[in-house]
């Protein structure tokens, strides 16, 4: 399911991105949640949101906390969330470059641009999904949206974000998880650990710090090498 936010301060902006994106998603065959937010201070008052959303549309020009400054707290937080900027103003260009904004798109344009910023998107998102066999069913899960995997008593768990963190399970074991995410991003931190680097905020004191509060340990005798793969995934975005 795909979890998309609308961020705008004018009710008639906010349905009609609202009206064109269930248009667009009921002829792809898509399931989403869409949800609303008046403001910049509504939607980051909920610290989740900024790793939450796999897709967030941001009015530039709103009171107070505007959409440049709502994107950057989103990636403060190295969330990969797409982020969409809606404007009525085309002079924001150099700002959405530092937040790796993946288009602007114009008000008085919204038809025309709207299905084919999506299009982009979906072809992004579509090559970042990896298909598991869980106890709970086969699932296709967007590599963005895993936090991390967990080995335990000839499990491996995996921690999902969806509307709120979900756990998958299978048999399996966590080297041939590493090796069938090979290239997605995802550092073995410990025998029982792997994680995704795109959700680490940061590593210290033998731990690693995901963006959503959770804590790993990090042995001492693997902990420099982790550090160094890290930095090294940092300087290569």
């Amino acid at each position: 399911m795909l979890q998309i936010a609308i961020c705008d301060d004018e009710q008639f902006y906010r349905e009609k991105i609202r009206s064109l994106l269930e248009v667009y998603l009921k002829e792809q065959d898509l399931s989403y949640k869409i949800r609303l937010f008046l403001s910049g201070e509504e939607f980051l008052a909920e610290n989740e949101n900024k790793v939450k959303y796999d897709i967030v549309f941001l009015d530039i020009n709103m009171n107070e906390v505007d959409g440049i400054q709502t994107a950057m707290e989103i990636r403060a937080f190295h969330s990969h969330t797409y982020i969409v900027f809606i404007t009525a103003f085309i002079n924001y260009v150099l700002e959405g470059y530092k937040v790796d904004a993946v288009r602007y798109l114009m008000k008085d344009s919204l038809e025309r641009s709207l299905g084919e910023c999506m299009d982009a998107i979906l072809q992004r998102m579509r090559v970042a999904r990896v298909a598991f066999s869980f106890l709970e069913g086969d699932r296709s899960l967007y590599t963005d949206n895993l936090l991390y995997v967990e080995s335990r008593k000839h499990k491996s768990i995996f921690y999902y974000m969806e509307t709120e963190l979900v756990q998958y399970q299978l048999y399996d074991k966590l080297d041939h998880i590493e090796e069938k995410l090979k290239g997605c991003g995802f550092l073995r931190i410990h025998k029982s650990f792997l994680a995704n680097m795109k959700h680490i905020r940061k590593i210290s004191n033998y731990t690693v710090l995901l963006d959503t509060g959770a804590e790993l340990p990090v042995p001492r005798m693997k902990y420099q090498g982790v550090k160094e793969a890290f930095v090294a995934y940092k300087g290569a975005l």
